[in-house]
């Protein structure tokens, strides 16, 4: 019953990113710069246990949910599904010493501020970079685009920061 209860858990969380992303957070620019890509933290905050299949699945599912609503091509796709292919490799690199416990989740305030941050700006500015690089097609105005990759990256971490501190337990599992 807690399979079931977990699959309907997630279900949710997709469609509360996806819409609040949709209805709220895209229309929400910085300087013509940057964009916040709130729907990340869906797959960013995705439980540590999650096998890389499933991740890859949710990543195309939510990447191509952003692109029929902005009709970019694949662009959000193909980006969300780097970051899905991604982030085992960097959970597997930021793996605290004791390993990983069966409980826990990315949650700053149990993994921590420093390993939380390696990780949330690692994979978003890694997302960032394949969004915007395939978006130009190019490295023709690469002085932009490296500005649009950094403020969107700081903008989407800060965001998802928020949304940790927010919406997130403060249990932590070990000390």
């Amino acid at each position: 019953m807690s399979g079931l209860r977990d699959i309907i858990v997630q279900l949710f969380r997709f469609v509360l990113y996806a819409a609040v992303h949709v209805l709220l957070i895209s229309r929400l620019v910085l300087f013509d710069l940057g964009w916040c890509f709130l729907y990340l933290g869906f797959l960013l905050f995705l439980p540590l246990r999650t096998p890389i299949v499933v991740q890859l699945v949710l990543s195309f599912a939510m990447g191509l949910t952003m692109d029929i609503f902005y009709d970019t091509g694949g662009l959000h796709a193909a980006a969300a599904v780097l970051l899905g292919f991604l982030r085992p490799w960097v959970l597997r690199i930021l793996t605290p010493r004791d390993g990983y416990d069966s409980g826990d989740t990315v949650n700053v305030h149990q993994m921590g501020w420093q390993w939380f941050g390696v990780y949330l700006l690692l994979l978003v500015v890694l997302h960032h970079t394949a969004f915007f690089v395939l978006e130009l097609g190019s490295f023709r105005h690469f002085g932009t685009t490296l500005g649009k990759i950094l403020m969107s990256a700081l903008f989407t971490s800060v965001a998802l920061l928020i949304i940790q501190l927010l919406f997130y337990p403060v249990r932590r599992g070990r000390n």
